[in-house]
């Protein structure tokens, strides 16, 4: 096998190797020469890489493009002391490369590493371009990701299968749902909102799935694709009116989809027609992902019924393509469902990691054990370092032999960049990681020199956000929750509360803050200062508006002014000094959505879609998960968050001054907070809400503005005196660096 491999990688100029240089030119443009790459086989079956020299030139050795990427990345981290990230990088590199004084070789953990769910391609990417896309995929490629989830462009295909079907383009694309909400179409929750879909969007978005999944495979990954499993339009069943079509029930204040029975003679037929157009268009590769009944209930629920599912969505992959795996994630499992399928074809996605710590896991099938730390694009500091560095997927695979492998199914990325960082790298470590030490070359590579301070400061992030307890669901912010003189939660999951002494991110930015001279020129350390005081200011948020709350309850004005108003001014605060950077934009969010319209009509509607995920998040009628999406980002804050405590502060007083009771408590609750409409107040809110959705061309230029490093420091003063008042002074922190902090930016 490893021959063939060899021999076919020779042809066309060694593609494999080819396409390792070519990511190599794109990530460090001019240096591809200084590189000498060689195939070696794997080790034990499982993926290998090497670091070593020769001649004078760094040599990569992989089993694949995958692996060569792997260790280039390992090379950049650990030899030249440079970092890729999402939030910039940080490649201050040598005109002449060093060389490793020994040679290093390793393997890959797992023989799948898989990355994105639906819900990552949606709430992170709906509006990425070619360009954007280009680079999250040599990031997968040198984070040792093999098997991405590749569904851009799958809106064509339902748009195809459905004009084979009898739907007329105006029907196609009115059940087509807008971009920000394709996750949950392809989920099978929904259809329709935030269309008609542009055919224009369908036409760009067929060259750019195209380009993809080219780059996807040249790169050497195994894509997941969609599979068929009879989600279908509600309207098919006015097409085929004696097939076996149920109407799905309301989801999330959505009106229900329908399901076509798979059991049903049209199942096959359709699903061949879908499957058939995805390959005219992507081609066919290999594994399909399907999840029937997700989030919802099975028409008949026997045993018999249910294996009778699993065989007929089998049968239509196998006929397909012989050698089809099906994926499947792992939080609607049916175990008859399951077992209709040979273990040898099932992958089964366990998403959160549950099901990998059980006894017998997933009956024996193949199960990637997964990671799911964000939800919704949430910006919150948060994530277990010592878990991550405990080495989860060792100890799963330990307990469980049919773990196959490891994956990454957060519902957002770009935030929290070291946890994503320690669990890119776990799949190169067999056992746990001393995670101080690590932290220590991280701050290093990061911010491009070694620095006492960036590490101490991380040691107190680790004993912080990063501490044991901080994984999953992220606590709420103040800034994004519909207000409330109780605030319960930003959104519909989990509440208030700051799960670690908040101080100690007064203690962190102090300590980064005050080698900015030495730091400034890292593009991740500036990225980090503001990271670090948003949510130090955030955290204090919480302290304010409690003491404005109290003051209201008190009937005391004079407090309520000063509290409510230092909230306020802090919203405002928040919004200059995420202003300095391009990714926790508002801004840039709109202006990529509706850069992929050609018309005003077509910008208009995408800008409306991109809002509308955001904040209200979408129903058909009143919103049931307003602010799911909630995010601490510029733009929103200052036009749509500061709004609405604005408006709710004034209303407040309002009743003060005419000294009219306002109450809470018996106000209709939905998901742990008061309702869309609870009572006057919220009902005209829920009116501004939905007319700031439908508002076109809210994003502010320039998009960004202001130097992080000024900002930070000025923030970082104000508020760190201001947090003394609020939480007491046991730390002292802003008074330990301020010396410091004046000297780097040239204060007195």
């Amino acid at each position: 096998m490893f021959l063939l491999l060899l021999a076919s990688c020779r042809q066309e100029k060694e593609p494999c190797i080819q396409a390792a240089y070519d990511l190599i030119e794109r990530v460090t443009p001019g240096y591809g020469n200084q590189f000498q790459l060689e195939l070696i086989k794997p080790v034990n079956g499982q993926d290998a890489y090497e670091i070593d020299s020769e001649g004078g030139k760094v040599v990569l050795r992989g089993n694949n493009t995958v692996s060569l990427a792997t260790a280039f990345n390992q090379y950049l981290k650990y030899i030249c002391h440079a970092h890729v990230s999402w939030f910039g990088d940080q490649l201050d590199l040598p005109e002449q490369l060093p060389l490793p004084a020994a040679p290093i070789k390793n393997t890959i953990n797992g023989k799948y590493r898989v990355y994105m769910n639906y819900c990552t391609v949606s709430y992170t990417a709906a509006w990425w371009d070619w360009k954007r896309w280009e680079r999250e995929l040599d990031f997968m490629a040198m984070n040792s990701i093999n098997m991405p989830l590749s569904v851009v462009g799958l809106e064509a295909v339902w748009y195809n299968t459905l004009l084979k079907h009898g739907f007329t383009d105006e029907e196609a694309r009115q059940f087509l749902a807008g971009p920000g909400h394709f996750a949950w179409q392809w989920m099978q929750n929904l259809q329709s909102y935030g269309g008609p879909l542009p055919k224009s969007w369908i036409d760009k978005h067929i060259t750019l799935g195209k380009q993809i999944m080219e780059r996807q495979l040249e790169l050497g990954m195994q894509p997941i694709q969609q599979g068929f499993s009879g989600y279908v339009p509600r309207e098919l069943k006015d097409k085929y009116p004696e097939a076996k079509i149920q109407l799905q029930p309301s989801w999330c204040g959505f009106t229900g989809a329908a399901q076509l029975d798979p059991t049903d003679s049209l199942f096959l037929v359709l699903g061949r027609d879908f499957l058939e157009e995805e390959k005219k268009l992507f081609g066919a590769h290999g594994v399909y992902a399907a999840d029937p009944f997700h989030e919802s209930a099975p028409p008949v629920d026997t045993p018999e019924y249910l294996s009778a599912v699993g065989n007929s969505i089998y049968k239509l992959f196998k006929d397909f393509d012989p050698n089809a795996k099906w994926a499947m994630q792992g939080w609607s499992l049916r175990e008859p469902i399951v077992k209709a399928v040979p273990k040898e074809d099932l992958i089964i996605l366990d998403l959160n990691g549950a099901l990998s710590q059980r006894d017998s896991a997933a009956w024996g099938y193949p199960l990637v054990a997964g990671n799911l730390h964000n939800f919704g694009g949430r910006i919150n500091l948060h994530g277990d370092l010592r878990l991550l560095a405990s080495n989860q997927y060792a100890k799963a695979k330990a307990k469980n032999p049919n773990i196959c492998g490891s994956g990454l199914f957060m519902e957002s990325i770009v935030q929290n960049p070291v946890y994503y960082d320690l669990a890119f790298e776990m799949p190169l470590h067999r056992d746990s990681i001393d995670v101080e030490a690590w932290l220590a070359d991280y701050a290093a590579r990061r911010y491009g020199i070694a620095s006492e301070n960036g590490t101490k400061a991380w040691m107190c992030l680790l004993e912080g956000p990063y501490r044991p307890g901080t994984n999953g669901t992220e606590r709420s912010s103040i800034i994004a929750a519909r207000p409330a003189v109780d605030v319960k939660k930003s959104g519909p999951n989990a509440g208030l509360g700051i799960p670690y002494d908040p101080q100690l991110l007064i203690e962190a930015e102090g300590l980064l803050l005050a080698d900015s001279a030495k730091m400034k020129n890292s593009v991740p350390y500036r990225f980090d200062i503001v990271d670090v005081q948003r949510q130090l200011m955030s955290n204090l948020g919480q302290a304010i508006h409690k003491q404005a709350a109290e003051a209201f309850k008190q009937k005391d004005e004079k407090a309520f002014l000063l509290h409510s108003g230092r909230f306020l001014e802090m919203l405002c605060d928040v919004d200059a000094l995420l202003r300095t950077r391009p990714e926790f934009n508002f801004d840039a969010w709109l202006t990529a959505a509706r850069s992929w319209g050609d018309t005003e009509e077509e910008k208009n509607l995408l800008e409306k879609d991109a809002t509308s995920l955001v904040t209200i998040w979408g129903a058909d009628g009143d919103p049931h998960i307003f602010d799911y999406s909630w995010r601490e980002w510029t733009g929103l804050i200052e036009s749509y968050y500061y709004q609405r405590w604005s408006k709710f502060y004034a209303m407040l007083l309002e009743h003060l001054e005419n000294g009219t009771p306002y109450v809470e408590k018996g106000l209709p609750q939905i998901y742990g907070r008061e309702a869309f409409r609870a009572n006057d107040f919220y009902n005209g809110l829920a009116d501004w809400e939905l007319q700031f959705v439908a508002t076109p061309n809210k994003a502010r230029m320039p998009i960004t503005e202001g130097d992080e490093i000024e900002l930070a420091g000025r923030l970082y003063q104000k508020y760190a005196k201001l947090a003394k008042e609020y939480y007491g002074d046991s730390t002292g922190a802003d008074e330990i660096h301020e010396g410091n902090i004046h000297e780097n930016l040239g204060e007195k």
